[in-house]
């Protein structure tokens, strides 16, 4: 995870220091892409511990196309909690975009599986994309994307990239999560499709660490990255994966950090 340990040396190095939404303060660049080996080992810090169980139960509620925190992710991770609601509801957050994309068909437009009928079937495509921006429903979601877009690349050698555009991105306690969701997403879809995960290029519009995350982050960076874990997924039909058909072994790391989220 040098890369990430890269990004957080840069920004404290060269950062912009700038007001934000929340008022709490950020060091800031714009535009900066890190890569991730897949065939490496599993993208996922060691120089703190990462809440992995979090990320699994997020990512599957979102391809479950859900919006509201009660659906199976409330009464396991409370990451969404202070954006929802009193009834738990999120509006046409990820998870709907994703796959139910508003047309003139009541279901909507299942991106995800559009992708995955792309990638079986026309692995050469330019267009093989999912995208949670849709302008006209920004004002009713409770938090517009940050990971807005995601595209899929397959390689003549029978691999699978991913790269992700995020618009804003919280280095410090957001994109460790990121990394090791579309990670999972990344190794996910490739076994639908009879692949092999390569490469998880996560490119970065505002990548900013906010002031009150600098001292939690510095000492993060002074810890010594471990071995990278391995992923272990149960060769199932993506739609049928639980969150028991999936772990992590190996995964040695530092002690947790607790960083306050700005809301």
């Amino acid at each position: 995870m040098h890369a990430y340990l890269d990004l957080v040396q840069h920004i404290l190095t060269h950062g912009e220091q700038r007001g934000d939404r929340t008022k709490t303060g950020t060091l800031s660049v714009f535009g900066h892409q890190t890569r991730y080996d897949l065939r490496e080992g599993f993208p996922i810090l060691t120089t703190k511990k990462v809440l992995f169980s979090a990320v699994v139960r997020e990512l599957l509620w979102f391809l479950r196309g859900s919006t509201n925190i009660h659906d199976d992710l409330s009464e396991h991770t409370p990451i969404w909690n202070a954006w929802a609601d009193n009834q738990g509801n999120l509006g046409p957050i990820y998870g709907y975009q994703w796959r139910h994309w508003p047309d003139n068909n009541a279901q909507g437009i299942d991106q995800i599986d559009n992708a995955i009928d792309l990638i079986k079937n026309n692995p050469q495509s330019r267009r093989i994309i999912v995208s949670a921006w849709n302008v006209a429903q920004l004002d009713q979601m409770a938090l517009p994307p940050c990971h807005l877009m995601f595209q899929f690349y397959v390689t003549r050698d029978q691999c699978l990239d991913l790269q992700l555009y995020q618009r804003s991105a919280d280095v410090a306690l957001g994109v460790p999560f990121n990394i090791a969701s579309y990670a999972l997403l990344l190794t996910m879809m490739a076994q639908e499709c009879n692949l092999t995960p390569r490469f998880f290029i996560h490119t970065l519009g505002d990548a900013h660490i906010y002031l009150n995350h600098i001292e939690g982050i510095t000492t993060q960076m002074n810890r010594t990255p471990y071995e990278k874990p391995t992923l272990t997924l149960t060769n199932k039909p993506l739609e049928q994966i639980t969150f028991d058909d999936v772990s992590l072994s190996n995964y040695k790391h530092h002690d947790f950090i607790s960083f306050p989220i700005a809301v």
